[in-house]
């Protein structure tokens, strides 16, 4: 592995050559050399993380609310598309479990709501149905909506 010995030289890595400066920072870390880090794109990567990680728990809940409206409400549809919607619940909740944390959880908690009004937008824009047919707030809570076991028809 690469020693970098200055802190000019790991932020000149960073810029070209994001993996190995990861490496080197973890190297740092493991090696206590604290000072030599390059804090101001190790706080940046970290804060990164944190988003990706949010988006990402965001997005299968979404996903879930998505599916579940459509199952729900989209009558004409159902007898069609029921089975794949079910399996897209499943596949959604399986991958929002294997990713949820307590802080990730927390997050969803408080942003229900809001995701929510995002997946009706997109359900309304899928299946031409009239907002009026929706529910206005989010009628699931987030224990139903993570539970494997629990789905509503």
């Amino acid at each position: 592995m690469v020693n970098i010995k200055t802190k000019i030289q790991l932020k000149q890595l960073y810029e070209t050559d994001e993996n190995l400066w990861l490496e080197e920072t973890i190297r740092l870390l493991r090696e206590n050399c604290l000072e030599d880090l390059d804090l101001e794109n190790l706080i940046e990567e970290l804060e990164s993380l944190g988003r990706r990680d949010k988006q990402r728990v965001e997005s299968f809940l979404r996903q879930i609310i998505i599916h579940l409206l459509l199952l729900q409400y989209w009558t004409e549809e159902y007898d069609y598309n029921y089975r794949h919607w079910r399996g897209k619940i499943a596949t959604f909740r399986v991958q929002l479990n294997k990713y949820l944390t307590t802080n990730l959880k927390n997050y969803l908690s408080e942003e229900l709501e809001s995701i929510y009004q995002d997946a009706v937008f997109i359900v309304i824009e899928k299946t031409g149905l009239n907002k009026s047919v929706l529910p206005e707030k989010c009628c699931y809570s987030l224990e139903e909506l993570v539970d494997k076991n629990w789905l509503n028809h």
